[in-house]
């Protein structure tokens, strides 16, 4: 994958996010996570999650959890959505020190429907080639039909499902996997 990509004759580029980095993770995970499940959701469960999920102290950790990281997609100097990869140990369910999960991929909503979430995808399959891994999976909610079709369009096969807690909400998560080998 290229460092930088153009699409519709605007740069993105993908930067490895960092501590210097925190308030703008928090404020673009918080944003971007709003925007996607506040309309299916109560705004108490947005709330608790948001809160809970998405502090600066829960970023921060997961920030420095060996094996987790994240990108930034960024057009003219603003960050317009990321990418989160976990391995090893620090997946959310250990699949094998062979898989790399992508534990989030979020793109502003005003920035949807442009190629951003390929391009991080393809951050991802990249990572993952350099790492040997032997497939990449991921969680996506059960009601993300748009999701779930562009995971599909992309070679994502569902092998399993699992409860996404969200607020006091337990949801079901479809996970999906594309094999590297």
């Amino acid at each position: 994958m290229k460092k930088d990509t153009m699409y519709n004759t605007t740069e993105i580029s993908i930067k490895q996010v960092t501590l210097q980095d925190i308030q703008t993770l928090q404020q673009v995970s918080k944003q971007t996570f709003y925007e996607s499940f506040s309309s299916v959701n109560t705004q108490e469960n947005m709330d608790n999650y948001l809160n809970e999920n998405l502090s600066i102290e829960k970023l921060t950790i997961e920030l420095n959890t060996d094996n987790s990281e994240f990108y930034f997609a960024i057009e003219a100097n603003q960050v317009i959505g990321y990418l989160k990869i976990n391995m090893g140990q620090a997946q959310t369910e250990f699949q094998g020190e062979q898989s790399i999960e992508i534990e989030r991929i979020y793109i502003l909503s005003n920035y949807q429907s442009r190629k951003i979430g390929q391009l991080l995808v393809e951050k991802a399959f990249n990572l993952a080639q350099i790492r040997n891994a032997q497939y990449i999976w991921l969680g996506v909610w059960e009601k993300n039909t748009r999701a779930i079709q562009f995971y599909k369009r992309h070679g994502f096969e569902e092998f399993d499902r699992h409860i996404f807690l969200l607020g006091n909400d337990p949801q079901t998560d479809i996970l999906m996997k594309f094999n590297l080998r």
